[in-house]
């Protein structure tokens, strides 16, 4: 059982312009000195017309190499799949500081893949997250299963980047993932502010078609909310066991901000084009209908799926289950490792 403090959950130009401008200019005036207008001398003096031909737009790549400034990441813990690193992330949008750990799959470091842009996965944890991130956990081995199925061509070689999620562990301080006003921008940080850092430090896709957020239980929540209020960022999103009702105390006095930031609203709007795989532990008959339920008020265009882990239970060793699933999920959902 996940030793970590858990949230309670709540009761829930084209061609024919371009003949068109070229007739206008056979047909147009004489200069002053007698000389057809636009016309240019050959070699022999002759007059001839010589349109431009317009040089075809370059396409921009698919790969956004590092922007800097870059950061300063120290080893918080090594791995059989390689290094978990962290850094403090001030976020310039936010002015939230925050922990950021880091993961880059050995395909990064590898000179053939020096152009390569990555896939990026955010993780958010269970409980308050205060201080610490459980996917960087040995209980949480989601690094070395995402090495084991890229070695099998089962799951793209993913940037793994887990943020916090609160700075105190009290859960009446908690900021679900939002902007509570008169508190932290936590919302702008997870959603602005961390994609900035990562785009900083790492070559990522250019597009959202390279990012996906998950997360379990109070990470779920964080996970759904992320994903369906900032579709342009995120294309898909994985809550595990989560709820989707706000339930910080914080949003005393200010109920409207509550339901906008609330996953049950948002989901039912109709603006996000997102894919979401919900999932539940069908030991948790609770859980299995509130995520039951939340699914059926998804709008066009969500795409939303459901999977429920048999006699599973919301421990993190059930999450821990789950995490084959998601990554070979987010494989088919995102685009993977690209050349520049």
């Amino acid at each position: 059982m996940d030793p970590r403090p858990r949230r309670h959950r709540p009761l829930v130009l084209p061609a024919a312009a371009v003949l068109l401008t070229l007739a206008a200019l056979a047909g147009c005036g004489s200069s002053g000195s007698g000389s057809p207008a636009n016309d240019h001398l050959s070699a022999g003096g002759d007059a001839k017309a010589t349109p431009r031909t317009p040089s075809p737009a370059a396409t921009p790549s698919k790969v956004l190499m590092p922007t800097g400034p870059k950061a300063e990441l120290k080893l918080a813990r090594s791995t059989k799949a390689g290094p978990i690193t962290v850094t403090s992330v001030r976020g310039a949008k936010s002015g939230v500081t925050g922990k950021v750990w880091v993961w880059l799959p050995p395909e990064y470091s590898d000179p053939k893949y020096a152009t390569y842009g990555f896939p990026v996965v955010m993780m958010y944890a269970g409980g308050q997250s205060n201080g610490y991130n459980t996917w960087t956990d040995p209980q949480l081995p989601i690094q070395e299963a995402d090495v084991k199925l890229s070695k099998q061509g089962k799951a793209h070689p993913f940037i793994m980047i887990m943020p916090v999620q609160n700075f105190n562990s009290r859960e009446n301080a908690a900021l679900d993932c939002s902007d509570i006003p008169g508190q932290p921008k936590m919302g702008t940080w997870m959603a602005k502010d961390v994609p900035d850092f990562v785009k900083a430090n790492f070559r990522t896709l250019r597009s959202r078609d390279g990012w996906g957020v998950m997360g379990a239980s109070t990470g779920g929540f964080c996970s759904a909310k992320l994903a369906l209020q900032h579709p342009d960022v995120f294309k898909a999103a994985i809550p595990m066991d989560a709820y989707f009702d706000p339930d910080s105390r914080l949003w005393k006095g200010h109920e409207a901000d509550r339901l906008a930031n609330s996953p049950n609203t948002l989901i039912k709007q109709g603006k996000a084009d997102v894919s979401i795989l919900a999932t539940a532990g069908s030991g948790e008959a609770y859980e299995t209908n509130l995520v039951k339920t939340w699914l059926k008020k998804a709008v066009a265009p969500v795409k939303a799926e459901y999977y429920e882990l048999p006699g599973g239970r919301h421990y993190t060793s059930d999450f821990k289950k789950l995490i084959p699933r998601a990554l070979t999920w987010f494989t088919a959902k995102l685009a993977g490792p690209t050349a520049g």
